[in-house]
């Protein structure tokens, strides 16, 4: 009889270890998805927060492209709103509207520089004031820009300040990209106005020696001028006091028969990159 209530003591103890191992397992089963799904969600989670993230930083720089362009009146808020930016076509903001904008710098700072403007104008018919007969003052042009309504008298208006104030100067002073041909025009025109006609004019095929910053780059042209002392000083004048600029790195001077001058030299014109807006893409992973 005790033998028999000491087994069935142990078989009661064995079928509560045997509940107590599957509750410890089940428990544990439990307890690992549950932490499988908080580390899932805090994934998500972070991985949403980067993209929201990522969302509001690229709304904020294009916002600050077009307020500090001014392409667009300034927003009311820190970024442009969605009936803003359909509202805003920029054909039809005054500059008035956009003070120190890249646009307001242009059309005020460099349209008006006194500097630039000294250069002489070139025979242009639409740059005169058909009240004055004289060529438009930036007082004149300014004004018409501002008189202007809707989006084509603005362009008009536009297009007549590029033209006709200092802001013409700028194209041939600091080129946008390189043109060896213009370049050339450009030393002809000067040899012409200073009374002296080249046999020919070629690019040089020489590399630009001088270490040039970021964003500026130059074109070696050889210049040779063979004449009178006198016509020889005057077309050096006249390249010194050129708007666009040559970089006379070497030259030699020479005689040349009784009164002619032989000048060579090594030049450097320049030109910018062309600027652009560039668009950049951001890749956001899981994880990272």
């Amino acid at each position: 009889m005790a033998k028999e209530i000491a087994i069935s003591k142990r078989l009661k103890i064995s079928e509560a270890q045997k509940y107590m191992l599957f509750s410890v397992i089940g428990a544990s089963v439990v307890l690992g998805i549950a932490i499988s799904l908080i580390s899932y969600f805090v994934r998500q989670i972070s991985f949403n927060t980067n993209i929201i993230m990522a969302e509001e930083e690229a709304i904020s720089n294009y916002s600050n492209v077009i307020k500090n362009t001014g392409a667009c009146k300034a927003p009311k808020g820190s970024i442009y709103s969605g009936d803003e930016l359909k509202n805003c076509t920029p054909d039809s903001v005054e500059v008035s509207e956009v003070p120190n904008t890249l646009r307001s710098g242009i059309l005020e700072g460099l349209a008006s520089d006194s500097a630039l403007n000294s250069v002489p104008k070139e025979d242009n018919s639409s740059c005169v004031n058909p009240d004055t007969n004289k060529n438009y003052t930036y007082k004149e042009l300014s004004k018409i820009y501002n008189d202007a309504n809707g989006s084509e008298e603005l362009n008009a208006a536009s297009q007549l300040i590029k033209s006709c104030s200092a802001l013409r100067v700028i194209p041939d002073a600091l080129p946008a990209f390189k043109n060896e041909e213009a370049l050339l025009a450009s030393l002809n025109k000067l040899f012409n106005v200073s009374g002296w006609e080249p046999e020919s004019i070629s690019p040089s095929s020489n590399d630009v020696e001088e270490e040039l910053p970021d964003g500026l780059n130059g074109i070696s042209v050889n210049v040779s001028v063979e004449a009178s002392s006198g016509t020889t000083m005057t077309v050096l004048h006249n390249i010194e006091r050129s708007i666009r600029e040559f970089n006379i790195g070497s030259a030699t001077i020479e005689w040349s028969g009784s009164d002619n001058l032989l000048f060579q030299a090594r030049a450097t014109a320049y030109y910018m990159d062309k600027s652009i807006i560039t668009e950049t893409k951001k890749t956001i992973r899981e994880g990272s």
